[in-house]
């Protein structure tokens, strides 16, 4: 086998790995796929003989890509408004998609994914790389032009963030299941105690507004406010599919074949401690397709 065939056969027995690096990277489907294949098109034209392990070197590869998106997305933003809410991987309740496991693998939730947008360019890649693929200090260094000490300090910065923001769901896919149909049922009745008690009292609601991704997030804080807001879900429980998001219990509320909303809910300890929305149309449609 040449060298052209051995990359080949590398690359595409680690395309799932690579996107789902790219994936976290990013917070977008249609990005992560963009940089996969700008990975392979930087592969197919680089001399790899020398190259002792092709498999860390094209999560390296890929990884370089995707900061790069990352930087001009910076420069892009002017007045950044807050996080984005990211693209959500929508699986029927029976289970995640076989094309998905790859992707979801480490149970990356949606709430995770919000506090990795948060970060600097370079915190996120030391992050990723490291804290979920297990990628060497000493290999992600060169890529941000800093020390493996530097890289180290990047990355332990993001965890401090990411442990004290993103809550992690509940192992129990039946109980968190009970927790959103409760959630729903009080909504429906307009039931403001019994929203309140299935909430975490520093539950967060963040919504796209029904505006694109870009940074127009909004936020709401506390059990109080949240449960407030949530009395106008009520209206579409008739609506509500039931759906994993990002491996967790969530739902595509559905009316006359057309998509409104994905929601997402982080069940945590029993209680929901997050809640993300997202109704730009133009997502929906590309994010729940064939409705």
């Amino acid at each position: 086998m040449n060298e052209r065939q051995l990359m080949t056969a590398c690359f595409e027995e680690e395309r799932g790995r690579l996107r789902a690096v790219a994936y976290r990277m990013l917070g977008s489907l249609s990005e992560a796929d963009d940089a996969v294949q700008e990975t392979w098109l930087r592969a197919s034209r680089a001399d790899t003989g020398e190259v002792a392990n092709l498999a860390a070197w094209l999560t390296t590869v890929v990884g370089r890509v995707c900061l790069n998106v990352l930087r001009s997305r910076q420069r892009r933003d002017e007045e950044p408004l807050g996080a984005g809410i990211p693209d959500p991987v929508i699986s029927p309740e029976s289970g995640v998609d076989p094309e998905h496991e790859a992707l979801l693998a480490d149970s990356v939730g949606l709430a995770l994914l919000v506090v990795l947008e948060t970060l600097s360019p370079a915190e996120r890649l030391a992050f990723v790389l490291h804290d979920m693929f297990a990628v060497p200090f000493e290999e992600i260094a060169p890529l941000l032009d800093r020390s493996p000490a530097a890289a180290r300090q990047l990355a332990s910065r993001a965890r401090r963030r990411v442990r004290g923001q993103a809550p992690v769901p509940d192992p129990d896919p039946a109980r968190q299941r009970d927790v959103v149909n409760a959630f729903f049922a009080a909504a429906r009745d307009g039931d403001f105690d019994a929203l309140v008690s299935v909430l975490d009292p520093e539950v967060v609601l963040r919504s796209d507004g029904g505006v694109a991704r870009a940074r127009h997030t909004v936020v709401f804080h506390g059990a109080g406010t949240v449960a407030e807001q949530a009395v106008t879900f009520g209206r579409f429980s008739p609506f509500v599919r039931p759906a994993l998001v990002n491996g967790t219990a969530g739902v595509v509320v559905v009316a006359k074949d057309r998509p409104l909303s994905i929601m997402a809910f982080t069940v945590t300890d029993g209680r929901i401690a997050a809640i993300d929305v997202i109704a730009d149309p133009e997502r929906l449609s590309r994010l729940v397709p064939g409705v």
